[in-house]
């Protein structure tokens, strides 16, 4: 158990910021699992901007590494050009 106020409110903080992550992270790979089922190109082209914006939102925040937001978009982008 934290012993001071401030770590007592570093507590708070942590998972607070834990959940939010943690809702954030889930969307953002719920996103990507659409996107990889998409079947007809056009519904994955629709999709993509979105997904991009979460994956770099999720790497802006610290929440992913930004090497791993790349990479991502990078197999999301092969992906794509393979439908047809």
């Amino acid at each position: 158990m934290a012993n001071t106020k401030s770590a007592q409110k570093s507590v708070r903080q942590t998972s607070k910021r834990r959940l939010r992550n943690r809702l954030h992270g889930k969307t953002m790979r719920n996103a990507v699992k659409r996107l990889r089922q998409a079947t007809k190109k056009e519904e994955a082209l629709a999709q993509l901007p979105q997904v991009i914006s979460l994956i770099d939102k999720q790497a802006k925040r610290g929440t992913i590494h930004w090497k791993k937001a790349a990479n991502l978009k990078s197999k999301l982008m092969r992906r794509l050009a393979m439908l047809k």
